[in-house]
């Protein structure tokens, strides 16, 4: 992997996991500011919500870094430059259309996501129609913006400047969730407004978490427009590319992302349609079936997804890079780098997903107190991450090598599985049958990306294979010696109360990742992914080089 391509990779991975880790953890504070009736209602609307801001974002950036990548390889400087400029009044007028849909949509949607069922005493029954619709239309002005932002964010990504996109991240969440925790809490104590309103401000901070994030964008530009204006003076000047042109080729690159950007929220809304009745058809109570539910699509989702964040980074970084190799007919440096993306992948997010599952039980009180069915279901479904973070690289990948269309089969394969299986699964083994529908959908997807990588990349798997059951022996030899430590740590230590459970789990932490980071030294293996940045690393730690 080249040392730009391994640092764009940290940095976009780092602003992701910081980004990700404040979304999970203003889950604490909300929930003592609105209690389960206000968490409730912005559950309801966060299905609708993020499968919208997914279509209006998940294609743009990577097409458009694409794009630019692809032409700036090839000389021409400029064309990337004029797609920019009409493409910032396109994206702006896409994103009102966006708004203006989910706005005026959010009543249907609001009935769909609620699933109402009549007869049932469950305090979910207290949410209206109504009241879900005020929060989805209070979410949807954030579309006038992101699609705008995302398109600046491919446009530096497309030049391999992955700073301001992890920058303007990381801002957009910080002052989104300042904006959500202050308004929902001056709502309720000091104007003594209603729940619907203080969940309403909440959600509407998307909005305001956008603005922060454009204006460190717009930020950037300034900064770097000097650098961007200098490579206009290298263009080769010797193609004419119509906007019309551009705008299709955007389109053949976006369409296929933006489906894999809602392939996740798609698998949920599933979920949301299927689960409850499946659960209620084995006679199980409807306050049972909601709060398994509840479990399953929202609380330990939020948590197993945090490891996911590095294929998250490792999506938007590679798409520039492995385009450039391919458009070169670089073979060679195209294998080089998928051989050094699945190692880290998997060697980062293998030992974390088998960690969390282990840790299930101290991890789940942290966020949100002791309760079985929490435990029972993190602890089958945190390895499911690994397959989260598979398929969106290898989705990213098939991008890379202008492939893009086999994404749609491959997720539409894995929803039909996880569609024709999700209910038989659950009334065999519950909730846990949820979970292995899932699993068996992104299964089936990834077989069918990575076919297609070996097919038209030429692309062996033998060597990868080796390092992926070296990683699993790693992961194995972790597991069991954490274990243990774990068992020795709840010897004295009760993972039913948070504050015990911070301290198992940072100690189980620490352990497990000395370990794989120890094997990793002594196997040299860490030196052959990372470079000379794990001397750096030492240094900083001060541990012997």
């Amino acid at each position: 992997m080249s040392s730009k391509l391994l640092r764009g990779t940290f940095i976009l991975t780092l602003g992701t996991i910081i980004s990700k880790v404040l979304g999970l953890f203003y889950v604490i504070p909300f929930y003592a500011i609105v209690k389960d009736y206000g968490t409730a209602l912005y559950q309801f609307s966060y299905v609708p919500y993020t499968i919208f801001i997914s279509v209006a974002t998940a294609g743009v950036p990577l097409a458009v870094s694409k794009f630019i990548s692809k032409y700036n390889a090839l000389g021409e400087y400029a064309v990337g430059r004029k797609l920019f400029k009409s493409g910032l009044i396109v994206m702006l007028a896409s994103g009102i259309i966006s708004f203006l849909i989910l706005y005026f949509s959010a009543p249907v949607l609001s009935e769909i996501s609620m699933l109402n069922e009549k007869g049932s005493s469950s305090s979910t029954d207290k949410i209206k129609v109504e009241d879900v619709t005020t929060v989805i239309r209070a979410v949807s002005f954030a579309l006038i913006v992101v699609p705008f932002m995302s398109l600046i964010r491919g446009f530096f990504q497309g030049h391999q400047s992955m700073g301001p996109s992890a920058v303007s991240q990381v801002v957009e969440q910080i002052v989104r969730i300042v904006f959500l925790l202050a308004g929902a809490y001056i709502v309720l104590n000091v104007f003594d407004g209603s729940l619907v309103t203080a969940v309403s401000v909440a959600t509407f901070a998307a909005f305001i978490g956008a603005i922060g994030s454009m204006v460190v964008l717009v930020w950037y530009w300034f900064k770097r427009k000097p650098h961007l204006d200098k490579l206009l003076e290298q263009d080769k000047g010797t193609m004419d590319i119509s906007l019309r042109e551009m705008y299709k080729e955007i389109l053949t690159y976006a369409a296929p992302f933006v489906l894999v950007g809602i392939a996740n929220p798609l698998f949920q809304f599933i979920d949301q349609l299927t689960f409850t009745r499946a659960m209620l058809s084995l006679g199980i109570d409807k306050n049972q079936a909601v709060s398994a539910f509840s479990v399953l699509n929202f609380q330990t989702h939020k948590l197993v997804i945090i490891p996911v964040s590095l294929a998250t980074a490792f999506s938007l970084t590679l798409v520039p890079s492995v385009t450039k190799a391919f458009v070169e007919k670089d073979l060679s440096n195209l294998n080089h780098q998928l051989n050094q993306t699945f190692q880290v992948l998997l060697f980062l997010t293998l030992p974390a997903a088998i960690g969390l599952s282990l840790l299930a039980e101290p991890v789940y009180t942290i966020f949100y107190g002791h309760a079985d069915i929490g435990t029972e279901v993190l602890k089958s479904y945190s390895p499911v991450a690994i397959l989260f973070a598979l398929y969106s690289v290898t989705a990213a990948i098939l991008q890379g090598i202008n492939e893009q269309r086999f994404t749609v089969l491959s997720l539409l394969v894995g929803l039909l599985i996880k569609l024709s299986l999700n209910i038989p699964l659950i009334k065999l083994m519950e909730t846990q049958g949820a979970v292995l529908a899932t699993a068996l959908g992104y299964t089936g997807a990834i077989i069918i990306n990575l076919f297609v990588i070996k097919y038209f990349a030429r692309y062996p798997f033998r060597f990868v294979a080796r390092r992926s059951l070296l990683i699993a022996i790693f992961t194995a030899i972790m597991y069991i010696a954490t274990k243990f430590v774990y068992r020795f740590s709840v010897l004295f230590l009760s993972p039913e109360t948070r504050f015990q459970s911070f301290i198992i789990v940072m100690v189980c932490a620490v352990f497990g990742a000395g370990i794989v980071f120890y094997l990793g030294h002594r196997s040299k293996l860490i030196y052959l992914l990372f470079g000379s940045r794990i001397d750096k690393l030492k240094r900083k730690l001060r541990l012997p080089i």
